[in-house]
């Protein structure tokens, strides 16, 4: 079995609570493991946002099996996440499942340039919250015989799917990084990046990144399938 070895204690807790976020929306989660060297790169799709979620992981030692240098396997989250073992800083890797469709197409590593127009921190924190309030205002506002699965799906989807601005980044994207515990009250404005590529936008935090394609661009030649 492969072990994954983390860069410590911390890191060992930061990839359990982000595998647990994972599954609070989805306990049937998948995550693609993809690690060379010292890094590995977790993603994972909370079906909730319709997003793609990347966390690096740092590892203590580079990572090798065997002949073998580099690892990209599809894999239980949940299984994934009964393996890490905080205080030693390890992981085991599960036995590899069948992939759902997203793990198949990746954004691309390199070539991205930076946006801009994204706000603050704070302020992203702010509409959040504000989109949030107007989605349980406007659900209980509604009368009994109107408050159907369907509704709540629509109202949920012209709210989330409102732009940041002139950036064309979709409010689900600012809130599915708060709620995968990428958009800290730590993270200061310095740290915080609007990424694109084609018709790919990538909001960029130190503890994670949310990468989502922009409306109506479909590009041919953005996209990593591995």
């Amino acid at each position: 079995m492969t072990v994954l070895h983390l860069a410590d204690e911390g890191e060992a807790a930061d990839f359990a609570a982000f595998l647990s976020r994972l599954l609070r929306y989805d306990r049937g989660a998948a995550v693609r493991l993809q690690a060379a060297g010292t890094a590995l790169a977790v993603f994972g799709r909370p079906p909730s946002f319709e997003v793609l979620a990347i966390r690096a992981v740092r590892l203590a030692k580079p990572y090798e099996n065997g002949l073998d240098v580099t690892l990209d396997v599809t894999v239980s989250a949940g299984e994934l996440l009964e393996s890490v073992d905080e205080s030693a800083a390890t992981a085991a890797v599960p036995g590899a499942v069948t992939g759902p469709p997203w793990a198949g197409v990746l954004p691309p590593r390199g070539g991205w340039r930076p946006e801009a127009g994204l706000p603050a921190p704070d302020a992203l924190r702010a509409l959040v919250g504000a989109a949030v309030a107007e989605f349980r205002s406007r659900t209980e506002e509604l009368a009994d015989e109107l408050r159907t699965r369907a509704e709540l799906d629509r109202i949920g989807r012209e709210i989330w799917s409102r732009t940041v601005g002139d950036t064309g980044l979709p409010v689900r994207a600012v809130h599915a990084a708060q709620s995968l515990g990428f958009l800290r009250p730590s993270v200061g404005p310095g740290e915080l990046k609007l990424l694109s590529f084609g018709a790919w936008l990538r909001l960029r935090t130190p503890y994670g990144s949310i990468a989502v394609r922009r409306a109506g661009r479909l590009g041919t030649l953005d996209v990593s399938v591995r």
